[in-house]
């Protein structure tokens, strides 16, 4: 079984066993205490957070152990609004943020009279410009956040050009660095920091915040004397032993093995539009984390992939619409305004072999022909002429789930000619981005849409 889905989750790594069931042995006292236990609990755990802080680039007493990474993004932008209460309540964040940051910042604001959320676009790589987050800023925000790199298609961020830009007007800067921190520290004059130990290979259920010495924070809730009053409760020790300790040991790896899974990623980003019929592959190529690469397949169920995937073992996760309860795509690809339906990421976890990279590569064509063929639609269609008198053809998908409305289209373009329009009716949630998309990846003319009502222009 090849599992690309460290993106996710990263396999434990080695030094983490080791280091967890030392720890299981010497860490399991209060390190709060003074008898001799308790000291030598407290020593590990002092250990732990100087190897974690000299990995993040902070000081350690800057630095606190939290019960998981979106845990540490809640704390520390509560913490943070509530520090620079008398600014304002205005919060503002890439549209690709991750849902952590994206909930956390809507569900405070909500609290809070004339606060407000601003969400800055993206590129269709899914990268912001510092330009337009230094536009974003207002007199009244408390708090401006970005991810060092998205957990969806890899593009990592400005983030040292947009910490500047923040610095200039005053307000701190949120990293959620939670898929680049085994990759190597983040650049730039950030505020706070915050990641999760499973995402490098550390156990589940730690997670890092940083809060720079003279950020204003103010920690929220009940409160007691552990981790500097901003976490309560007794600490997993022997989980942040180990979490800090296999944090050391991918960074000492991470420059060699970042140097040759980025070969193989670049492999399957040239081959997989070679080997599969009409694919669109995502996020920047150049500026990217070097194990992650995203590509979506029309006319391809995402569920069904997946599945068809895991049968043939492998297993990779997705941001399409047809992988999700709600059937709306992921907001990460609505945002960058690309192609969801059929999308799969594969995200490499250390010591992958290129020869697991090329069984997916054979693999994976064979799978999606099948689920094409599987998918195939019969068109209910009715013919007229547009405004314009040029022929025009309606496609009737209402009621379809995608990407049906899209494989509808694609086979009916063809039967209008060159100037003439295809309608397509759906109400589909995912159809708002994926006919869009088609439209781009195929040159032809997207018109818009009414209500249920999709029109396209046929151009090629």
């Amino acid at each position: 079984m090849a599992y690309f889905d460290s993106a996710s989750s990263a396999p434990l790594h080695p030094v983490a066993h080791e280091a967890l069931r030392a720890a299981l042995d010497e860490g399991w006292a209060d390190p709060a205490r003074l008898y001799r236990e308790g000291r030598r609990a407290r020593l590990l755990l002092d250990a732990a957070r100087e190897t974690a802080a000299e990995a993040v680039g902070c000081r350690p007493d800057e630095l606190v152990f939290t019960p998981s990474g979106t845990y540490a993004v809640h704390a520390g932008m509560a913490g943070a609004l509530a520090g620079r209460r008398r600014v304002g309540s205005h919060v503002v964040v890439s549209a690709v943020e991750h849902s952590s940051v994206l909930h956390a910042g809507h569900t405070r604001v909500t609290d809070r009279d004339g606060a407000a959320v601003t969400e800055v676009a993206v590129d269709r790589t899914g990268a912001v410009s510092p330009d337009t987050y230094a536009a974003a800023l207002r007199a009244d925000t408390a708090l401006a956040c970005l991810q060092s790199a998205n957990h969806e298609v890899g593009t990592v961020q400005p983030v040292a050009a947009v910490a500047e830009v923040c610095r200039a007007a005053g307000v701190p800067l949120l990293v959620d660095a939670a898929q680049s921190l085994g990759w190597g520290p983040v650049d730039g004059g950030w505020s706070l920091l915050t990641a999760s130990a499973h995402k490098w290979g550390g156990p589940a259920g730690v997670g890092l915040l940083a809060v720079r010495k003279g950020v204003r924070f103010a920690p929220q809730g009940p409160v007691d004397e552990r981790e500097s009053g901003r976490v309560p409760g007794f600490g997993n020790l022997p989980a942040i032993v180990a979490a800090a300790a296999s944090l050391r040991a991918v960074r000492a790896e991470a420059a060699d093995e970042a140097a040759r899974l980025r070969v193989l990623v670049d492999r399957i980003r040239a081959r997989v539009p070679e080997l599969v019929p009409d694919v669109e592959v995502v996020g920047d190529p150049v500026r990217r984390l070097p194990h992650l690469v995203t590509f979506s397949c029309l006319y391809v169920d995402g569920e069904t992939l997946l599945h068809e995937l895991d049968r043939a073992d492998f297993s990779v996760s997705s941001g399409s619409s047809c992988t999700s309860s709600t059937l709306t795509p992921s907001h990460v690809l609505r945002a960058m305004g690309v192609l969801s339906e059929g999308n799969v990421r594969v995200s490499l976890p250390s010591g992958t072999a290129g020869a697991e990279v090329d069984r997916f590569l054979e693999v994976l064509p064979g799978v999606v022909a099948r689920v094409r063929e599987t998918l195939g639609a019969p068109v209910v269609r009715t013919e007229s002429a547009g405004a314009d008198g040029a022929p025009s053809l309606v496609v009737d998908a209402l009621g379809k789930l995608c990407p049906i409305p899209v494989i509808e289209l694609a086979k009916v373009i063809g039967d209008v000619p060159v100037g003439g329009t295809v309608t397509v009716l759906s109400d589909d949630e995912a159809a708002r981005l994926d006919i869009p998309a088609w439209c781009e990846m195929r040159g032809h003319e997207y018109g818009g849409r009414d209500g249920t009502s999709f029109l396209v222009r046929r151009l090629v």
